[in-house]
């Protein structure tokens, strides 16, 4: 685990609203901690500053105690609207809702192309204390080093969670779902994500996740129509209650969710395929149009204390890349190799990197023609 811990060269969920006892607990978890906002220096929020903070994020980051606890402490209400891709959250900010959020929650891969968009504001990094708290390798990662336009808020990998009812021979690679296809027929369901299942495909091939070579990507393209009569449908979400009934077999899906779907049905498993996958992380930034930034400050240091992050972790079952917050974690989440995989698998895996425009018209192609067949 320390060399886990320590490695540099790095690497959705991408997420529901937690029910039942486990959000029961999550209020205990939280007033137990033991933590007061002072810490945040609400005099961030300056006086005449709207009241209300609105955030743009995936379905499970922030759940109703959290927000609850924010506002005891500040008095700012939380608003939180939710998106189920990096595509859908870009195109929604970019049709007319840019000023309506202060704190949006994109991948990795896609803040440099909101930087490069001009979107986002630096950070101010005096109003970030707990930055200190994140993992070296997340300070310094190829879509933003240094964390000027982003913080990073959980990580993961992607990977094959399958019913074991379902499913008697467990999957160990990519390649399963395509020397399984007849039997998997309108069972399997791949991830609404261009560069995650173009990615997964082309490692099945032996190729890189973040290929550029037009001959590669034409070849995965291939392979993925071969695999189309198998899929039931695309979907980074909906994929739960059916693999939970057993209406489906196996889904492509992120590390944060298969643990919460595990956490509810004993007969799920968790697979990170053995020649690879994508490492990712999810992050916090500010767009330049935000109406009221000094709330998203007081926001992104709230999340960034250990004790926070770590309860987060606990409650919504995704990594945290605060080496703080990790280091309160108890023995039984810091082993899970779900969540903090060994480094054998990280060291044959990749994070998306950022591709060019015309690469990145090239997938959008293939993937239009794969999900409109």
């Amino acid at each position: 685990m320390t060399d886990f811990l320590s490695r540099r060269s790095f690497f959705k969920g991408r997420r529901r609203f937690l029910q039942g006892a486990i959000a029961t607990a999550s209020t205990m978890a939280l007033s137990s901690c033991g933590w007061t906002l002072a810490k945040v220096q609400t005099d961030q929020v300056r006086r005449g500053a709207s009241d209300e903070l609105h955030l743009y994020t995936w379905s499970n980051y922030v759940d109703q105690d959290l927000i609850d606890a924010f506002r005891q402490q500040t008095g700012i209400k939380v608003i939180s609207d939710i998106f189920d891709s990096n595509e859908t959250m870009l195109a929604t900010f970019q049709a007319g809702k840019a000023g309506t959020y202060s704190v949006i929650y994109p991948s990795d891969y896609k803040v440099i192309q909101m930087v490069k968009l001009g979107y986002l504001s630096e950070l101010e990094h005096d109003r970030l204390e707990g930055i200190r708290h994140i993992l070296p390798r997340f300070q310094q990662s190829v879509h933003d080093p240094g964390n000027h336009y982003s913080v990073p808020v959980s990580w993961g990998t992607t990977g094959l969670i399958y019913n074991s009812d379902k499913v008697t021979e467990p999957p160990t690679d990519w390649s399963y779902l395509w020397d399984n296809k007849d039997k998997l027929s309108r069972r399997l369901t791949l991830l609404d994500d261009v560069r995650e299942v173009m990615g997964a495909t082309l490692r099945s091939l032996g190729y890189s996740y973040n290929s550029t070579d037009p001959q590669q990507l034409k070849q995965a393209f291939d392979r993925l129509m071969e695999l189309k009569p198998a899929i039931a449908t695309f979907t980074s979400d909906a994929w739960r209650d059916q693999l939970v009934a057993g209406d489906l077999s196996i889904s492509m899906g992120y590390s944060a969710d298969a643990v919460n779907v595990m956490n509810q049905s004993p007969k799920l498993r968790y697979v990170i395929p053995s020649s690879g996958t994508s490492l990712w992380s999810d992050t916090m930034v500010i767009p330049k149009t935000a109406p009221n930034p000094d709330a998203a400050y007081a926001w992104i240091s709230f999340m960034l204390q250990p004790e926070i992050a770590a309860r987060v972790t606990e409650r919504l079952f995704f990594a945290t890349p605060n080496q703080s917050a990790f280091n309160q974690l108890p023995a039984n989440l810091q082993n899970n190799q779900s969540l903090f995989p060994p480094k054998n698998l990280l060291d044959k895996s990749e994070t998306l990197a950022p591709l060019d425009k015309p690469v990145l018209e090239l997938y959008d192609k293939y993937w239009t023609r794969l999900t409109s067949s």
